[in-house]
């Protein structure tokens, strides 16, 4: 079986690895709940290819995660529920009918005016599968990544005019949430103190969007912000000859601080 740009041959491929007898014994044991965890893995993994700006990286990623699409429908086939044509037809079909400006002629030409009818679009779908839930927190996902579901509840919670006016509130709001937790710790309650912080948390993701910026997004930078200065401070101290357990925090933070400073110079 040779490699090809058409999809038909990626499931064929995909077919080929479940069929009992003359598949992969590894392919054949996996179940939706098994392969969840890759679909996730490999969605973060096209993120950090894109945040690398690594486009032939981001080529494999992405075919890395049609291959988790593929996986599950060929897994509800075999079920006899649906086939990956029917998630083609169904995203096919729900993208003309969300676009109604697009496709149908209707207003809505401008970023806000699409985002309202989105919502709106949404909002009557749900209606017709007879979803009742009517909260204003509704339809959050549990499974998202904890600062992403914090961002999307604040958001809702936001529309209904549960919000701040301006960044200032929010950031007097993170100071009182610091303060609880210098509290507790003054008292000796680590527990409570580890509990704070995550009210904490939830009061800095807010601070991010009201600052328009997306907290998952800006976490990952400041990761490779600080991997990067760290591997400046093991390679200066590897080019003294001293190994990074001998060096003591003063010279490693003397260190971070040139790193920091080599940054801001272009360095």
């Amino acid at each position: 079986m040779k490699p090809s740009r058409d999809i038909a041959r990626l499931i064929e491929i995909m077919a080929a690895l479940r069929t009992p007898g003359s598949g992969c014994p590894w392919d054949l044991e996996q179940n939706f709940g098994t392969i969840a965890p890759y679909t996730i893995e490999e969605a973060y993994e096209v993120a950090d290819a894109i945040a690398r700006g690594n486009l032939d990286d981001l080529r494999e990623e992405l075919g890395d995660l049609l291959l988790q699409v593929v996986f599950h429908a060929r897994m509800a086939e075999e079920q006899g529920t649906f086939d990956f044509g029917g998630v083609v037809e169904d995203i096919t079909e729900k993208l003309i009918r969300r676009h109604p400006h697009v496709f149908a002629g209707a207003d809505g030409k401008t970023a806000e005016a699409v985002k309202g009818l989105w919502e709106r679009i949404k909002a009557e779908e749900k209606a017709k599968r007879g979803n009742t839930e009517t909260g204003a927190l509704t339809g959050v996902p549990v499974a998202l990544p904890a600062l992403t579901r914090a961002l999307k509840l604040q958001d809702k919670a936001g529309k209904v005019g549960f919000d701040w006016n301006d960044p200032h509130a929010v950031l007097a709001k993170i100071r009182e949430e610091a303060d609880e937790i210098e509290a507790e710790l003054n008292s000796g309650h680590e527990k409570k103190a580890a509990a704070e912080v995550g009210d904490l948390l939830f009061a800095v993701v807010n601070l991010a969007r009201h600052l328009h910026a997306d907290p998952e997004a800006t976490l990952r930078g400041t990761n490779l912000k600080f991997e990067r200065r760290f591997a400046f401070i093991e390679r200066a101290l590897a080019a003294r000859g001293k190994p990074l357990k001998d060096a003591t925090l003063a010279e490693m933070d003397a260190l971070w601080d040139e790193a920091k400073a080599a940054e801001k110079n272009g360095g």
